[in-house]
């Protein structure tokens, strides 16, 4: 990953060339990339003003977060010296997806808690807090899974003898009800972070920087990657491979291709494909309309290799296999990049990038369900139980007969050219292999299918799924706690938080007239094991979708 790697944007497929051409055109005549380098707010329209002057300051990073290079090393010197090297991050959204791309193609150790898992949260727990510092990431404080994790981390501290405000790290937005906790508590250091950023754009501002630079990644670089390719970004070009790229999707998705699959293809950057997903989705998805990406796991994988024409491959490295565009360059200069582009997307869409009216929602009705706990205990009966499954439908999803044919009349139920999600309120470590079902489910439906690990997902599709196109179905798994953890000085635990997060999230799809089938595994490896037979079971043909 050098600084020098060559950034480019290379559409592979021609006609998909031909019909971009026009599009970046319109967007040299307009000087959009020029006006967006110098934070111009009226690239979006009258209605999007207001929000879009408050967030672009994202634009500039590569030089105005300088400044924190030498306060993160300081820090991290310090508590090195002290005996403290393992770093846990609590974070949602952009919080979270950035400092996991820099660190893993770093080859740093970071552990990210942006689940609300008990078993995921009870083994960050489980390392060694003699050795243990955690960063706690939120603009305001109030995220609901960031606010439980320092909770839960102050009082395991405090448990083992250790002081906790001296191992608590928070990067919060100047002003904001953290910045006030931060201090009142005396925690070891809080970071400001740019507040004209949104979560999404905010890879290269303290949110991205500071846990990354903690646990050892070379922020520096990244900064000095972002800068080698910020002028070219800036140019009222077509040779501009921001608005190059942005161009090739505009024109895909007139064309019908609402759908961008993203695959590495040797680029050496560990997890871009998720980075990129929270920015595109929650960016573009909204009037009915938008980018719906969808995260794979390479170049030959079900929905890529035989990708059809609701559907863009995008390579990240070179151009392999189904590719339709390519995409090259370092991590620094690939952040900037798309930020760029999605922008530049967003205008030639008619939406506006920087607003996410439909995240809200999810959370509402989430809050609602845990101010009455009666309906998380155990209250709901199942329509159908097979083995170790219990199954919940939405009105109109069919739950009759053995699991394989309740998934087979899910899937049959999508529309033609239509997605499936596959949302795992589940365990991303214990329940890693829960992953393998996007592959195995895209294989035998022929359907574009996503996968979102709960309630992370919320964060980033959960944007698209309510406001964009509306043609997804939703398959939900939650799984019985085995040991549950409570939040201290909250009336709820991790589990009830975690169960709330999915029965709202499904409670508003279903009010969007979305399909939602639920399957709780009420032991959970028994239960993953019966859903993945079924699944192979499943064989939907062509044109029955």
């Amino acid at each position: 990953m050098t600084t020098g790697e060559k950034t480019g944007v290379e559409i592979v497929d021609a006609e998909l060339a031909e019909r971009a051409a026009p599009l970046a055109e319109r967007l040299v005549a307009d000087q959009a990339a020029s006006k967006l380098a110098a934070q111009d707010a009226t690239l979006w329209g009258t209605e999007a003003e207001s929000e879009a002057s408050i967030r672009l300051s994202w634009t500039t990073l590569h030089k105005s977060s300088r400044p924190l290079i030498g306060e993160i090393e300081a820090l991290r010197t310090e508590l090195r010296s002290e005996g403290v090297d393992r770093v846990v991050l609590a974070g949602m959204g952009g919080s979270s997806l950035a400092p996991e791309v820099i660190t893993g193609t770093d080859g740093v150790a970071l552990t990210v808690l942006d689940t609300t898992d008990p078993g995921q949260v009870a083994d960050a727990l489980a390392g060694d807090l003699e050795r243990t510092v955690i960063v706690v990431s939120s603009k305001s404080g109030g995220t609901v899974e960031t606010d439980s994790h320092r909770r839960i981390f102050a009082k395991a501290f405090a448990d083992a003898g250790i002081d906790a405000a001296r191992r608590i790290v928070v990067v919060t937005d100047p002003g904001s009800p953290f910045q006030e906790l931060s201090e009142k508590e005396g925690y070891r250091k809080t970071f400001l972070a740019d507040p004209h950023v949104g979560g999404r754009y905010s890879a290269l501002t303290a949110f991205g920087l500071v846990p990354a630079g903690l646990a050892g990644a070379d922020v520096a670089r990244l900064l000095d990657q972002a800068a080698s390719v910020a002028e070219e970004l800036a140019a009222d070009s077509v040779d501009n491979p921001g608005v190059k790229l942005a161009a090739a999707w505009a024109a895909a998705h007139e064309a019908g291709a609402e759908k961008v699959v993203l695959a590495d293809s040797g680029s050496g950057i560990k997890g871009f494909p998720d980075w990129a997903e929270q920015l595109i989705a929650e960016s573009t998805g909204k009037q009915g309309t938008g980018l719906l990406p969808v995260a794979v796991e390479g170049t030959e994988a079900p929905g890529f290799a035989d990708a059809k024409s609701d559907a863009t491959p995008v390579a990240i490295g070179s151009p392999k296999g189904a590719a339709k565009i390519a995409v090259t360059g370092s991590l620094g200069a690939q952040m900037l990049l798309w930020e760029f582009a999605t922008a530049l997307a967003g205008r030639l869409l008619g939406i506006n990038p920087f607003d996410q009216p439909d995240v809200e929602t999810a959370k509402k009705a989430a809050r609602a369900l845990l101010d009455d706990p009666e309906k998380l205990k155990g209250g709901e009966e199942p329509s159908n139980v097979d083995g170790p499954v219990e199954i919940f439908g939405s009105d109109g999803v069919s739950t009759d007969g053995k699991l394989v044919d309740v998934l087979r009349a899910f899937f049959a139920s999508a529309p033609e050219a239509g997605y499936i999600a596959v949302q795992a309120y589940l365990d991303r470590l214990d329940d890693a292999s829960t992953a393998l079902l996007r592959g195995e489910i895209a294989k035998r439906t022929g359907l574009q299918t996503t996968f979102g690990w709960g309630p992370r997902f919320l964060h980033s599709t959960g944007q698209y799924h309510k406001g964009g196109h509306q043609n997804g179905v939703f398959l939900q798994l939650t799984g019985a706690v085995e040991q549950d953890l409570d939040v201290p000085d909250r009336p709820y635990t991790l589990g009830q938080l975690q169960h709330a997060q999915a029965l709202g999230d499904g409670q508003v799809l279903a009010e969007h007239g979305r399909p939602v089938l639920r399957l709780h595994l009420t032991d959970r490896a028994a239960g993953l094991a019966a859903v993945v037979r079924a699944v192979q079971e499943v064989a939907v043909q062509e044109g029955e979708a």
